[in-house]
């Protein structure tokens, strides 16, 4: 009887490290001529080198403007900007864009130009030799999940949005920038592909530690992404800037608890992510393997479902046993509608995702979507009658 395939194993995660510098604003304006009102008034803030810092307010509240401020897009009428212990605000705007990762809606990418092209555009521009370049490239499609072999030669319009979007970010990172501004980049895409991005996001933060500041309207995002929200109102009036927990147990005015909207103690489920669940282990099948083999270790371990990895070690099916007791050998049929979550996903996320699915489980990814484990919907409801039972008491 021949030994069983054995499992790829992920690689030990690296530890976290911190890329990113702190941003320092001393009352920043902006004044447009005709305007009565600034568009941003007198703002002073403080952002930590490493952490992701999340805008929200209503529309024409300032923040985007706030935000093109940072990397000069829009030039400020008076204050200064720091990053790090530099002031940037007279620096050539030029310069100062080439250090700074900036990512819009659809990535913003060039159309006549390939993936490649479009992510080694400001090495290039750096004047790094090609060899570099084309490291970086492969080395960044592949932290933001997307198979460089694959990828690298294609057009933009030959991508998904999901996809586009991975290569705005991809693009965003090429010269290695300490500062990374997102202006609502997940925006455009469908309530699906918006939480896997989300997830990408948190997996590539936790391996680069940059510093992040992103835009959005929508307040659960912010609460999902953020280690710290800034609430502004009219004028970038800072109205509470502080971690999601305290945001939601104590808002600082009226106006922020409106802005939090009804359901504030529902919403403290999107704050308790996957990671914080003791998961349950799969049985693991990789493609091209015997079945019967598969098969057996599944039947040994109780599991009903076999989790199907490619050759790097990434899922890409969960059929039954039953299904795959009538196969000889493991396929690489990839699974369009396979419930993935990541490790960084709120239990809410899980739950969307099983419920599109039709599934009472999905599949948690690690870095570089290698498999963490499995979570049910069993767990969360276990998380959801503790957090009752908490508040009722």
């Amino acid at each position: 009887m021949s030994d069983p395939v054995p499992t790829p194993v992920a690689p030990a995660a690296p530890e976290r490290r911190v890329s990113g510098v702190p941003i320092r604003l001393e009352h920043v304006t902006k004044r447009y001529p005709g305007q009565d009102r600034p568009a941003v008034d007198d703002v002073s803030l403080e952002i930590a080198a490493g952490e992701t810092v999340m805008f929200v307010g209503p529309s024409g509240c300032g923040k985007t403007t706030l935000l093109k401020m940072i990397n000069r897009l829009i030039e400020p009428t008076s204050g200064r900007i720091f990053l790090g212990d530099e002031d940037v605000t007279n620096q050539d705007p030029d310069r100062l864009r080439r250090r700074i990762g900036y990512v819009i809606q659809a990535g913003g990418l060039f159309p006549h130009m390939t993936v490649a092209t479009n992510v080694g555009m400001v090495p290039r521009m750096l004047g790094w030799e090609k060899p570099r370049i084309a490291e970086r490239i492969d080395e960044l499609l592949d932290l933001v999940g997307l198979d460089p072999d694959v990828y690298r030669d294609r057009y933009p319009r030959e991508l998904s949005g999901g996809q586009q979007q991975r290569v705005g970010v991809a693009r965003a990172l090429a010269a290695d920038p300490p500062v990374l501004l997102m202006d609502e980049p997940f925006g455009a895409v469908d309530p699906i592909t918006r939480h896997r991005l989300q997830d990408e996001l948190i997996a590539i933060q936790g391996e680069i530690g940059k510093t992040i500041v992103f835009v959005t309207h929508d307040f659960d995002e912010a609460l999902k992404l953020g280690d710290r929200i800034v609430v502004f109102d009219v004028g970038a009036r800072i109205v509470q800037y502080d971690t999601p927990e305290a945001i939601l147990a104590d808002p600082a005015e009226e106006y922020v608890a409106k802005f939090v909207g009804a359901g504030a103690t529902l919403k403290q489920l999107t704050l308790t992510r996957v990671n914080s669940l003791e998961l349950r282990p799969a049985t693991t099948a990789t493609v091209g393997e015997a079945a019967a083999a598969a098969v057996a270790r599944a039947r040994a371990a109780g599991d009903e479902l076999i989790v199907v990895l490619d050759r790097r070690g990434r899922p890409i099916s969960w059929p039954t046993v039953a299904e795959v007791s009538r196969m000889t050998t493991i396929p690489a049929t990839v699974d369009e509608k396979l419930p993935v979550v990541g490790l960084g996903s709120t239990l809410s996320d899980a739950l969307d995702t099983m419920l599109a699915a039709s599934q009472g489980g999905a599949v948690v990814l690690g870095r570089r979507d290698r498999l963490a484990g499995v979570v049910t919907v069993e767990m969360i409801m276990d998380v959801v009658q503790r957090t009752r039972q908490e508040a009722a008491g």
